[in-house]
């Protein structure tokens, strides 16, 4: 094999490799969600890696199916596209089973998703995500459950208030406020002069791979207000000035008020607003009290279609959007089939871990699956070890015996590097009277049991754990 043909041991670019430490912690993390949602009734669903390409162009958005999948056609030649999100994945399993399910649905899943993007902190190309979606209440309690299944799941992990915001828009807000009231359509737009359409041409040049497009009608204006915070206010001005022309004040300012009683009279019918104080309302209520209107906060996908809220670190070392959500009450309808509401958010692994790793949430003491080790003194003791080891995983407990004839402190070493809570020695003192030294590692601790104690005591410690 040549030089330059060498295969290389790092992971493909944008995605990790889990040892087993980190698996430890990554189950650490989706076992915290799961028992939250689980807690409310939620239940857990799987879908393919795979789906028709079609399904993302029809919701998603064009961005997303353009720039940011990746895509291929099979040797069948259908258009497939590895799962970028599981969002209209669920909508499409409610829309095939909808006369046979029992609503309200209150569904979960963990599924690994696929981003052709940059990667950089908090942004990779393949990633676990919590998924937890709501389908059939239309109602506010629907957005209010939601919203509470992630401030508590933020708390489960031992985030405090002052360090994470609940930030909540609602697209029918944005849609009025573009359509109605600055009158903005595809067909009745300011259009730039030719010095600034030159600038942006050369803006566009240089600074891939996320250039600044001109915005020319609503839906783009609107994903100029989902760029917001990753640009410059300088840069985000020039942008709206391009749509809006003197239009722009009023726009700027509508997007900096963060007071939803302070909008102009002409919003006070508008059903998102009435919804968004609803809801910091019943939420302040429930105890959940960092949480503020902010009509900066969109979501990048086209689906949504009433509340929507991110969740953001509030600390300055990774001030950033964590995970988000909202409502989507038309997506199910893309299927031909009659309207099915939900609402739902998704909690990235990574940024959640991001997040942990800051505020030192992360437990120092998170044990191996594997609950004993047990250490042989001699390969004659080989067999005496495996006959208990098949005991005590008759009874529940998971065991490695240690099959290499090393000296004893090396066995223990091992099971100690290995994070392993329990230990046991075998020689022929223990196969005679049938009685064992457990030693629990953390606390370096030692008993004496026999193999009944040997489950007990490490049962009890699994509950307690």
């Amino acid at each position: 094999m040549k030089q330059q043909d060498k295969l290389g041991t790092d992971p493909y670019r944008g995605t990790r490799d889990f040892y087993p430490e980190d698996m430890v912690v990554r189950n650490y993390i989706f076992n915290t969600m799961s028992r939250v949602v689980e807690s409310y009734g939620y239940v857990e669903y799987g879908a393919s890696l795979l789906e028709e390409t079609a399904l993302y162009r029809a919701k998603s958005g064009e961005e997303i199916v353009n720039e940011q999948t990746y895509s291929f056609t099979d040797r069948g030649g259908r258009d497939v596209t590895i799962r970028p999100e599981m969002t209209p994945s669920v909508a499409r399993m409610v829309a095939r089973r909808r006369k046979e399910l029992a609503f309200p649905l209150r569904w979960y899943s963990n599924p690994n998703l696929f981003r052709y993007e940059r990667p950089q902190r908090g942004r990779v190309r393949e990633h676990w995500q919590l998924n937890v979606d709501m389908f059939g209440v239309e109602s506010v309690a629907a957005d209010i459950e939601i919203i509470s299944v992630a401030h508590n799941i933020m708390h489960a992990f031992g985030a405090k208030k002052g360090n994470f915001e609940i930030k909540i828009n609602d697209r029918r807000i944005t849609n009025f406020l573009l359509t109605s009231y600055l009158n903005i359509n595809k067909k009745q737009v300011y259009k730039p002069s030719m010095l600034r359409k030159v600038i942006n041409l050369i803006k566009n040049l240089f600074y891939r791979p996320s250039p600044h497009l001109v915005t020319l009608h609503v839906h783009q204006l609107s994903k100029l207000i989902d760029r917001k915070g990753k640009m410059s206010q300088e840069d985000f001005v020039e942008q709206a000035q391009d749509v809006l022309g003197d239009k722009t004040e009023t726009f700027v300012n509508f997007l900096n008020n963060k007071d939803i009683d302070n909008l102009p009279e002409e919003f006070t019918e508008n059903e998102g607003v009435i919804t968004v104080k609803k809801l910091l309302k019943d939420l302040n209520e429930i105890g959940i009290t960092n949480v503020v209107y902010d009509p900066t906060i969109m979501r990048g996908f086209d689906y949504y279609t009433g509340m929507v809220f991110e969740i953001f670190d509030t600390g300055s070392e990774n001030n950033r959007s964590l995970f988000g959500g909202g409502r989507y009450d038309n997506l199910v309808g893309i299927f031909d089939v009659e309207k099915v509401c939900g609402v739902g958010f998704g909690m990235g692994d990574v940024t959640i871990q991001d997040y942990l790793e800051t505020y030192d949430l992360i437990p120092k003491d998170l044990k191996s699956s594997t609950d004993i080790y047990i250490c042989v003194f001699a390969s004659e003791y080989e067999k005496d070890a495996n006959m208990l080891a098949r005991y005590l995983r008759e009874n529940g407990v998971s065991v490695a015996v240690d099959i290499t004839n090393r000296k004893i402190p090396a066995q223990i070493k091992t099971a100690d590097k290995k994070n392993i809570s329990f230990i046991i020695c075998i020689g022929g003192d223990e196969v005679v009277s049938g009685r064992y030294k457990l030693k629990e590692l953390s606390l370096r601790e030692e008993r004496e049991v026999d193999k009944d104690g040997i489950v007990q005591v490490i049962l009890e410690n699994k509950k307690e754990r």
